[in-house]
């Protein structure tokens, strides 16, 4: 079997010294093992081993350019930024062409958030440096830290003409495109990119979300395969293979996809519910509400799942297991306005007005602003008799409304019903200019309007006025 040697030798000096760490015993690395040893422990978040090493590295090598460089990557990291300054500023006289003094100049006049000086810096480490991939992908984030996506997008485009597989590199890419709202742009690039690098899982994943994102569906779908093709366990590409079935109608296949995600990892509440989705487009509702369920065991706050197993149960007119179901939702998230407006829904078809009421009532206090739900909450507030509390809420409606002839319908019947007919005609008259076929409607939300002559001869005038 074919073995990394640089990988066995690093894993054999970091056994090494974990081992002399326990025994006491002082053991000799060369300064490189050293520094691969600090910057593990380093990037591990072990800052303790990282300075024990260092000061060994240190005592066995104190003058190693490298290890105080390593020195100056600790420093940064503790925030002793006056100590690494002044390391590197004698680093600078004995070697002013190594490039690594420069990255870490940089790299703290960034962290001072002086990201102008810290490009200069990387400029001038491109003349020294035999890993210009590595600086290119440093001056990118410069650049985005400076929200100036052009340049930053240039950058990462640069890093990956020298290194094609940091993938790193290629997703800031395609945040600079996104962000910049340049999907044509981004098409373009990551296909000459793929002519390149044709078994890049990762560009033919990023080409599909751009396709995607335009509305390409069928050309998303292809690029999204051919991620999946190159690395079958690319649970990202069968995912959004799917959703782009979903888009094309093609839902059967969309939940083999699925399915698929379900079978490489732990499965997930999304996906458990995309499938539940695409059951229902196909009308086998009872395979949807199996997958419903699925996915609020998998994670019981996906207010969608709770909502889809109440709606199935509604249209299978069993209105007392849909309120079951979503007291079920509210008990473990009483904050969601989306439980609220349902449980109000279904209460309103039990005929229990004042549940109805408070679910509405709640879901308007959550900060739904949806204009269905304040007419619904309106409505009952006048069937429980509350007709003070539903003109209070009608004028408020009216301010985030204007407009709306259901909110003009309700204040007429209202003023109608305390006996104020000049405030009656005028929202009345208001409310048929604006729609004058909800006249049905209006009759329905106040039977004890539908003898009211003045109301009939206004609704007269006006439709013989519109003729």
């Amino acid at each position: 079997m074919y073995i990394n040697n640089e990988e066995e030798e690093y894993n054999l000096a970091l056994s090494r010294f974990e081992s002399m760490l326990k025994t006491n015993k002082v053991f000799f690395f060369d300064s490189e093992e050293f520094e691969n040893i600090i910057l593990h422990y380093l990037d591990t978040g072990r800052v303790n081993l990282a300075n024990k090493a260092l000061k060994l590295g240190m005592e066995q090598h104190p003058n190693s350019t490298g290890l105080k460089l390593v020195q100056v990557e600790l420093f940064v990291f503790e925030n002793k930024i006056d100590e690494a300054e002044k390391i590197l500023k004698e680093l600078y006289i004995i070697e002013p062409t190594n490039e690594e003094i420069y990255i870490q100049q940089a790299n703290i006049y960034s962290k001072k958030d002086n990201h102008i000086k810290a490009i200069e810096c990387l400029n001038i480490a491109l003349e020294y440096t035999d890993d210009s991939a590595d600086v290119y992908s440093l001056l990118g984030m410069e650049y985005l830290f400076m929200d100036q996506l052009e340049q930053a997008k240039d950058n990462f485009i640069k890093c990956l003409s020298h290194d094609p597989e940091d993938h790193s590199a290629l997703y800031n890419v395609i945040y600079c495109f996104d962000f910049l709202e340049q999907n044509a742009e981004a098409v373009i690039y990551l296909n000459e990119y793929i002519d390149k690098n044709p078994y890049s899982e990762v560009a033919w994943h990023q080409l599909g979300r751009q396709h995607y994102q335009i509305k390409e569906y069928e050309k998303a779908y292809r690029a999204f395969d051919y991620a999946s093709l190159i690395d079958e366990n690319f649970i990202g590409a069968h995912l959004e293979k799917a959703k782009s079935l979903e888009k094309l109608k093609q839902y059967r296949d969309a939940i083999d996809s699925y399915k698929i995600t379900l079978a490489i990892d732990d499965p997930t509440a999304y996906a458990y519910l995309r499938i539940g989705k695409c059951y229902q487009k196909l009308n086998e509702l009872d395979e949807a509400l199996d997958y419903f369920l699925k996915a609020v065991h998998e994670d019981p706050l996906l207010d969608k799942a709770w909502v889809n197993i109440t709606s199935y149960y509604v249209k299978t007119n069993d209105y007392a297991k849909a309120l079951e179901y979503i007291e079920k939702a509210i008990s473990i998230d009483s904050e969601n306005k989306t439980y609220w407006k349902k449980y109000g829904e279904i209460n309103k078809e039990l005929g229990f007005i004042e549940e109805a009421e408070k679910g509405f009532g709640k879901a308007i206090e959550l900060n739904d602003f949806e204009l269905d739900t304040w007419v619904s909450w309106i409505d009952t507030l006048i069937k429980v008799g509350n007709t003070n509390e539903a003109l209070q809420t009608l004028l408020a409606a009216a301010e985030y409304f204007p407009g709306e002839h259901e909110i003009e319908y309700y204040l007429a019947g209202i003023y109608f019903s305390i006996l104020n007919f000049d405030l009656g005609e005028e929202h009345l008259v208001k409310a048929l200019t604006i729609n004058s076929n909800y006249v049905n409607e209006f009759y329905k939300a106040f039977p004890n309007l539908g003898d009211n002559l003045t109301i009939h001869r206004i609704i007269s005038n006006f439709n013989f006025l519109k003729n």
